[in-house]
């Protein structure tokens, strides 16, 4: 994914043909593992020229594209609501067992997260590395939006009864701000990435339904449908 080539216009007809998991992120509120519209003023969002000059040809500029993006997209969002979105304050790549703790806990090999005590975003970037040479770049704007997303929840103090709901609506957040930024032209899709998308969105979900479980993160179907509904109707459909 980057700065060139065809708009993806073809996902989310592939998405609602399969019955796939969203995204392959970890889970906020902690460095615990996972387990496994137009017109509308976040429609209308566009990049900064900072933003669109910055990547798309390397895996760091892929990682840093991913993040201004997302936050310059929330920026806009909670500003056209009458709110201010508080910047990350910290973005954090680690190497495994050596991460930053996040509320007394150590930060796991293999994950990425969202640190609400310290309002950061930190990933095992040999983790991401890998999942970007096997899987393609998409990689990189599933985990990192979704993980965004929950810095959002954090800001509009979004309470859940159980995991499983903030976790999906993380993945419908990281599919309206991939959504938005794709019809507003900020990213367009080089030719494979419906594809890495698709193998990106089976590659997560709960091997079972048990939604009660304090770290479930939603079945396939489940993260499929929460990813395909933001990215169809936006976040405000979160």
């Amino acid at each position: 994914m980057g700065h060139d080539g065809a708009v993806l216009s073809r996902l989310l007809p592939a998405l609602a043909a399969l019955a796939l998991a969203v995204l392959t992120a970890g889970c906020g509120g902690g460095p615990a593992r996972d387990p496994a519209a137009e017109g509308s003023p976040e429609r209308s969002a566009s990049a900064t020229p900072a933003a669109s000059e910055a990547g798309g040809e390397t895996f760091e500029s892929d990682v840093e594209l991913a993040r201004s993006l997302g936050e310059d997209f929330w920026r806009r969002r909670f500003e056209a609501d009458g709110l201010r979105y508080e910047p990350l304050r910290d973005f954090i790549a680690y190497q495994p067992l050596k991460g930053p703790a996040c509320a007394g806990e150590p930060a796991l090999p293999n994950n990425a997260f969202y640190c609400p005590e310290g309002h950061f975003v930190a990933f095992d970037e040999r983790w991401m590395r890998e999942m970007n040479d096997r899987l393609g770049d998409a990689s990189i704007y599933l985990i990192i939006l979704h993980e965004i997303g929950h810095a959002v929840q954090a800001q509009t103090m979004s309470d859940f009864r159980l995991n499983v709901e903030r976790e999906l609506q993380a993945d419908c957040y990281a599919g309206g701000a991939l959504g938005t930024l794709v019809s507003a032209g900020a990213l367009n899709a080089e030719e494979g990435d419906e594809e890495e998308l698709l193998i990106n969105l089976a590659s997560a979900g709960d091997p079972s339904d048990a939604w009660w479980r304090p770290d479930a993160h939603g079945t396939a179907g489940q993260r499929q449908q929460a990813f395909a509904g933001g990215y169809n109707q936006g976040v405000d459909s979160c």
